[in-house]
């Protein structure tokens, strides 16, 4: 695991986090299980509204770890919402007093959509669940390698 980054809890329940400036995918996770699962998506675009749904989230699914992912470029360099992602994991952490940790998630969208169509999801109905499937994804990664996580 990378210096500083939150233990992988052996239970609970986890969160992972596709953030956007339009939207915010969110997926929920058994760190015992390893298994993730689509949650919703928080289509607030106002700062106090995506924190205010992401507080009844937790209250409501009291996570251990919250997993936020982190663009980057195909060839792994910085990717211009690298930092606003990594702002936005670092005020979880600040208002929610929860570990957060971040992961790459690059083509993690692009998963997500092949996932959907091959699962029949038709490509009109895609839309609107394709970031809470991308949070699946990146929270799936996690549980995958949990050691390639870093502290935001």
């Amino acid at each position: 695991m990378s210096q500083g980054a939150p233990p992988f809890p052996g239970t609970g329940t986890v969160f992972g986090f596709d953030f956007g400036e339009k939207r915010i995918g969110v997926a929920v996770g058994d760190a015992a299980m390893k298994l993730a699962h689509p949650l919703t998506v928080i289509r607030a675009q106002a700062n106090a509204r995506r924190f205010q749904a992401i507080a009844a989230l937790i209250e409501e699914w009291r996570p251990v770890l919250l997993v936020v992912g982190l663009p980057s470029r195909e060839d792994g360099t910085a990717h211009p919402m690298g930092e606003r992602c990594l702002r936005f994991a670092r005020r979880l952490a600040g208002r929610f007093g929860l570990p957060v940790a971040v992961v790459d998630e690059r083509l993690t969208s692009w998963s997500a959509e092949d996932g959907l169509a091959q699962a029949g999801v038709p490509a009109d109905k895609r839309r609107a669940v394709l970031d809470a499937a991308a949070a699946q994804t990146i929270l799936q990664s996690y549980f995958a390698e949990p050691h390639l996580a870093r502290k935001p």
